[in-house]
């Protein structure tokens, strides 16, 4: 059990740090409470806890089904889209790190030549990548969902 935990705890403690460089700010929330509810279901199952162990059990059931949203969203299942800004909770344009920073992926700055736009304002074109961003980010979840089984 205790090995289990520490696998649980870096995955989601990766996936967290990938999740902040792309300011995806719903799933920084979901890996922070990942990170303390496994702590707590490790304190409950070590001290033999009943409460710990069912909150923990709980959000294990939210976690997979967190995962599996995120697997659909990435593979654009029924409406969803990886195109909008639902991980940034619509505050702000930031995507998926891998997106840019993939294996093999070969990124250029392109700089707007038009006079009115912001000098800061810039498009990135990404090509080479060996694997696309979406499925890392759904090898992610479905570790995610393998480790909390």
């Amino acid at each position: 059990m205790f090995c289990l935990c520490v696998f649980l705890q870096l995955a989601a403690l990766e996936r967290q740090i990938f999740d902040f460089l792309g300011f995806q700010w719903a799933p920084i929330l979901g890996n922070f409470l990942q990170i303390i509810v496994v702590i707590l279901g490790l304190f409950g199952t070590i001290q033999f806890r009943p409460r710990y162990i069912v909150v923990y059990t709980v959000w294990t059931a939210l976690w997979v089904t967190w995962n599996v949203f995120i697997i659909c969203f990435y593979l654009e299942v029924g409406g969803l889209s990886k195109e909008t800004d639902l991980m940034t909770f619509n505050i702000s344009m930031h995507r998926s790190w891998w997106r840019e920073h993939g294996p093999g992926c070969i990124r250029r700055v392109v700089r707007p030549s038009s006079p009115g736009v912001l000098e800061d304002y810039s498009y990135v074109s990404v090509t080479g990548c060996i694997i696309d961003f979406q499925y890392l980010e759904v090898i992610h979840s479905a570790i995610q969902i393998l480790l909390s089984v």
